[in-house]
């Protein structure tokens, strides 16, 4: 029996959209790229910092010998509810059921399938192993860089997830590598709001608005006008990209958000409870980073607006529990009216009693004081 090809119709038979083999030959070439990323302290909170460990697979699973690797589209086909009120966005990878899931289960029964007909012995990921994934998915045939950086396949464009399973198996490998298809194509690199994408494949990850409203560190103010009404996640260059124009659509019904909106109500996220987020909101891929990023992104977005309606929401959470929410909320009003946020963060300031949110509403005040006077 040709294990190969078994594994393939396997594949197939599990709704697995794309499926490739690569070798576990260390990604020496990538190596420099990483070094200097380190150095320019473009990595990002949630990447493994030991560079060997990105680089070998072996490091990882000494024992491997072929690397499977999987592709599942998101780009699902249905129709979206109109929108009602004050609207976040949310991106389409965070829709529906969290992917490593849906993913991680797929790879599962993948495994179960080659057990049938032979013993080996493997580990797999999804998003969360050290190796470097879109590396591996080229390797294995699954699609090509884009200039965004995202993994580009033929038939599905880029909004694809990638697991892979590190194995001791002895598979030929024989990959057909996709051709890049870029060519003089720029409208990715254009559409960045932030300018994350510095050049044709490099790119700046700790500037990109998918980073940005996931991280817990503080965001700049000036990105910060930047992420519009981006609750999780941003699909802007993908929804730029001409390769993903006339793509297959798919019906996985695990990527469909529950409510068929793919958006959240602002309101309703900053007063949500953390029992009714999880509820809601807590087996979407979304949802890791927890309840208070989302309603500080949700506060973000109000801000944006420069809408002085949106001032009475901001302003009952100014006395919020949560020493980031109030720090959000104080620079959302001040940037929708520098005026009236002076006049009622001035109050504030009085009865604050958090040493670090006080520091950051009083150069919050110096910032956009500075900013007015250059108007």
């Amino acid at each position: 029996m040709d294990l190969k090809q078994y594994i393939i119709d396997k594949s197939k038979e599990l709704n697995i959209d794309i499926i490739g083999f690569t070798d576990c030959e260390p990604l020496f070439h990538l190596k420099e790229y990483l070094v200097m990323r380190q150095k320019e302290n473009k990595e990002t909170e949630f990447e493994e910092k030991d560079i060997e460990k990105r680089i070998d697979p072996k490091a990882t699973f000494p024992d491997c010998k072929t690397i499977i690797v999987i592709g599942l589209s998101y780009n699902n086909d249905f129709n979206q509810e109109p929108k009602e009120g004050l609207t976040g966005k949310l991106s389409k990878s965070s829709w529906g059921l969290d992917y490593h899931m849906v993913l991680e289960k797929r790879m599962e029964n993948l495994i179960k399938e080659i057990e049938k007909i032979k013993e080996f012995r493997f580990k797999s990921f999804v998003d969360t192993g050290p190796l470097i994934d879109r590396e591996l998915a080229r390797k294995a045939g699954i699609g090509y860089y884009g200039k965004n950086c995202s993994i580009i396949n033929y038939e599905y464009g880029s909004f694809i997830f990638i697991g892979y399973i590190l194995t001791d198996l002895d598979i030929n490998i024989d990959p057909i590598l996709l051709e890049e298809e870029c060519r003089e194509c720029n409208l990715c690199l254009k559409s960045c709001p932030t300018s994350a994408l510095e050049s044709p494949y490099i790119f700046n990850p700790k500037i990109c608005i998918s980073y940005l409203t996931q991280t817990k560190e503080r965001i700049p103010y000036e990105l910060r006008s930047k992420m519009g009404n981006n609750i999780y996640g941003c699909d802007v260059c993908q929804k730029s990209c001409p390769k993903n124009k006339n793509i297959n659509r798919v019906n996985h019904e695990d990527f469909i958000p529950k409510d068929r909106k793919g958006y959240i109500n602002i309101e309703e996220i900053l007063s949500i409870s953390n029992k009714q987020f999880k509820e809601k909101y807590g087996s979407m891929a979304g949802s890791w980073r927890g309840r208070n990023i989302w309603r500080r992104n949700g506060i973000i977005a109000l801000g944006n607006t420069k809408d002085r309606e949106n001032l009475q929401i901001l302003k009952s959470l100014l006395k919020d529990p949560n020493p980031m929410i109030r720090e959000y909320t104080a620079w959302a009003i001040l940037n929708i009216d520098y005026r009236y946020g002076i006049e009622v963060i001035g109050d504030i300031l009085e009865y604050e009693q958090n040493k670090v949110v006080k520091q950051e509403i009083k150069r919050l005040i110096n910032y956009f004081a500075t900013k007015n006077i250059q108007v």
